[in-house]
């Protein structure tokens, strides 16, 4: 029964492969694959449910898209931040986290992650690695402080949030191949 269910799997990624390479969502894929933690069908599934970047005039903004923003009580003076609101896309923010769990490990560049990244603009990479980084500090630094690996997932999915934030409105060079 597992095997066949990993079959199905396998054949739905395979009929969902066609859009890494063809369509309007190819450079975003792209550039969101160059994070650690994010595939092509990571990068798609990314790309596909925020749609257009630019409606979202800061990080913040996208934070809350994601529903991944602590909730807020507040009375006069005294504000108190609790979970996570759970207000935006499912699907995105289930995607973020799954991607968070990748900055659990030392920073570095595997062999996968640099096909990923082959042909990409040099600032994109740039940006993944110093990305990772601090990601990857943080949650070292976050985890040894609280007792529930899934608070500090979800902290790190909000920051990585920003991050693809920043780098899908980040001023690209036109890409050789569109012209």
């Amino acid at each position: 029964m597992l095997s066949a269910r990993d079959g199905e799997l396998a054949a739905i990624e395979a009929d969902l492969a066609h859009w890494y390479t063809h369509g309007p969502l190819v450079a975003a894929v792209t550039r969101l694959a160059a994070y650690r933690g994010i595939a092509r069908l990571g990068g798609l599934t990314i790309a596909s449910e925020v749609g257009d970047w630019r409606r979202f005039p800061a990080a913040r903004t996208f934070m809350g898209f994601t529903g991944l923003v602590p909730s807020e009580y507040s009375s006069g003076t005294a504000v108190h931040r609790g979970r996570i609101t759970k207000a935006g896309n499912a699907h995105l923010r289930t995607q973020l986290i799954e991607s968070a769990w990748a900055y659990q490990h030392r920073a570095s560049l595997g062999a996968v992650l640099r096909r990923r990244q082959d042909g990409i603009d040099p600032a994109t990479a740039a940006r993944s690695w110093t990305a990772q980084q601090r990601l990857c500090g943080r949650f070292r630094r976050l985890a040894a402080r609280k007792t529930s690996r899934t608070i500090v997932v979800v902290a790190i999915a909000r920051e990585l949030a920003g991050f693809l934030w920043a780098e899908m409105t980040a001023d690209q060079p036109a890409h050789p191949a569109a012209n």
